[in-house]
């Protein structure tokens, strides 16, 4: 009985063929799976057209201002997001720009980001606001509220809240025209955003408290945000 036996001229390179199709194959899905997910992150969400009147006077929203730290385990929407973020940096006078929060000069140092736990028909991650058309832009994917609240000195109400708004700013937009008192202005700044975010939110039912205790490095390693973005603020937001 005859035996055949491959030669091993002919096995070695259509092994060598084969290695390299695979290769490219197992590139070519890496490529398409980083370039998928950068389509994800890169998504952009149109954000419900902020309300202008509300049933609660200014008045009233004053006086029941309080730090919230406790929520129900239920979700926000959409058209409560679109408010809290307007609220804090969205454009009020489009021919000039102007914003909801006074600005030194209409600098506009401060950068709002969204970290969504649990918003309807909204995928949890890391979105970034972006006033001039007032949409987010996603970030990163995924629930980050565990490492956010560790980031913040372990701090439940990060851990719980639907959703927090983190604000960085980049001085150096206020420095350019203001020099050395630029720090002095931006701190100012996130004040009256802080506190038209509290304000608005208990229009809509909602509680809210103003953290500054974080660690600097983690919060920043944790979030999206350039080297010249530096975090200041983190504000949960839930109901009451």
């Amino acid at each position: 009985m005859e035996k055949y036996l491959v030669s091993p001229r002919i096995f070695l390179p259509a092994l060598a063929v084969l290695a390299v199709f695979l290769s490219v194959n197992t590139v070519f899905d890496s490529e398409t799976n980083k370039t998928e997910e950068m389509s994800m992150q890169e998504e952009t969400i149109d954000l419900p057209e902020p309300r202008l009147e509300s049933p609660v006077s200014l008045e009233e929203t004053i006086e029941r201002r309080r730090s919230v730290r406790s929520y129900q385990d239920e979700p926000l929407n959409l058209e409560q997001v679109s408010q809290l973020l307007w609220s804090a940096q969205g454009i009020t006078l489009e021919s000039r720009g102007y914003r909801a929060a006074p600005s030194a000069g209409a600098t506009f140092p401060l950068e709002v980001y969204l970290v969504a736990g649990e918003v309807e028909n909204l995928p949890a991650g890391v979105y970034k606001y972006v006033p001039d058309d007032h949409t987010m832009v996603a970030k990163t994917q995924g629930d980050i509220r565990g490492e956010l609240a560790d980031a913040c000195l372990g701090q439940e109400s990060v851990r719980n809240a639907p959703v927090s708004l983190v604000i960085a700013a980049d001085y150096e937009r206020t420095a350019s025209q203001y020099g050395d008192r630029a720090k002095r202005y931006v701190h100012m700044e996130i004040g009256h955003v802080g506190q038209n975010v509290s304000l608005q939110a208990i229009t809509m039912g909602l509680g809210s408290v103003m953290i500054g205790a974080f660690t600097d490095e983690q919060l920043k390693d944790l979030m999206p945000v350039p080297d010249n973005e530096d975090p200041l603020y983190v504000i949960p937001v839930g109901k009451e």
